[in-house]
């Protein structure tokens, strides 16, 4: 019997000890996806569950092509504000999709779908933050039932070129400005490297330390300053970095490590996850953002990466550099008896984006009148 004829088959499982034991098959079925990211990789969302998941809320839908993992979408149940199956990774992951194996194509999407319509019964599939392209997307175009596509984060994206590739793009005097500080660096001695695997655990826990120092006596993500924050980071990227999908760079100046900037790798996209450094930077005249990306492009341009991605958010100095963006999505799934859930969801999304406008004007018309 060839491959393609084999019946796929779906499966829930809750089972805590199973999620582990499922390493292997889910690392084959990640190298099979192509829009997988490392965020969907077993390392990053196994290591979340141990964080941050409850105890009985676990449903991982498995679809097999006789004992082989052809699809899986990696959920938990929540109750509030609304019964919903949600993606694992939380608000920490800035991108959440479902795997789907190239080699088994629409069948396995839409044994997917039909596996979520099962188990969703009295709750809705709210699937956030999915980029273009990603898996998800065959999953929403095999639904039977009432479903909504929405606009999620925003997110920033260059291409992986060195850094005079991405300076030689901007405006003349931009690009000039750019330049000077990056002989600025030079001048100073700041140096970078790319740490060994074996001391990503190390890095990382100067890069939260230093993260702490950065934000000190402003206002910062207070969950990158928790201890189950750590325990999370830590767990994932170290097998990752074994497997090449983390690089963990140190910046050094005057013999001490002064920054360290975590990226995520996966097929032709690298993100810039997080970083920290010394405020004495700032004294320096250092212009850090510049430091950062520099430092990144020495060793992004190549293994086929196309993108870099400056991940979600629309701070002022990413755009500087002239960046894409890209929006990610939001799928909301329902069957008919939940419909008004989903009509709930929709009400709700569009409400928080009237606020947001709202906030928007009213922080602009101050500068206006000035």
């Amino acid at each position: 019997m060839t491959a393609s004829a084999r019946r796929l088959t779906a499966e829930v499982c809750t089972d805590e000890h199973a999620f582990a034991g499922l390493a292997e098959a889910w690392g084959r079925l990640h190298r099979a996806c192509p829009s997988a990211t490392a965020f969907q990789s077993h390392a990053w969302l196994h290591s979340w569950w141990l964080s941050y998941g409850r105890p009985g809320r676990l449903r991982l839908v498995l679809v097999r092509r006789g004992d082989e993992l052809v699809a899986a979408a990696p959920l938990m149940r929540v109750h509030g504000p609304l019964p919903a199956l949600v993606p694992l990774g939380g608000t920490i992951t800035d991108f959440c999709d479902v795997l789907v194996d190239e080699s088994a194509g629409p069948p396995a999407a839409a044994a997917l779908a039909d596996a979520l319509a099962d188990l969703a019964r009295t709750a809705l599939v709210d699937f956030r933050e999915v980029r273009p392209g990603g898996a998800m997307e065959r999953v929403f175009l095999s639904w039977r039932g009432p479903r909504q596509r929405l606009r999620d984060s925003l997110c920033l994206e260059l291409p992986a070129l060195p850094m005079e590739e991405l300076v030689g793009r901007l405006p003349t005097g931009r690009a000039r400005r750019i330049r000077s500080k990056v002989n600025q660096l030079s001048r100073l001695g700041v140096q970078w490297r790319v740490v060994p695997h074996e001391d990503t655990e190390a890095a990382l826990r100067r890069l939260l330390e230093l993260h702490r120092l950065q934000w000190q006596g402003r206002q910062v993500s207070p969950e990158h300053l928790r201890p189950r924050f750590m325990e999370h980071l830590v767990r994932a990227a170290v097998p990752l970095a074994r497997s090449g999908e983390v690089a963990t760079t140190e910046f050094v100046l005057d013999g001490s490590v002064v920054a360290v900037n975590i990226s995520l790798l996966s097929g032709a996209l690298a993100g810039m996850y997080l970083y920290g450094f010394d405020p004495q930077l700032r004294q320096r005249r250092v212009d850090v953002a510049t430091m950062l990306l520099h430092g990144a492009t020495g060793h992004l341009g190549s293994d086929g990466l196309r993108t870099l991605s400056l991940l979600r958010g629309a701070e002022p100095y990413k755009y500087r550099w002239l960046p894409t963006t890209v929006v990610n999505q939001r799928f909301l799934l329902a069957r008919r008896r939940t419909a008004p859930l989903l009509g709930a969801a929709v009400a709700e999304a569009a409400a928080r984006r009237r606020a947001k406008e709202v906030l928007r004007r009213d922080a602009a018309e101050p500068v206006a009148q000035r």
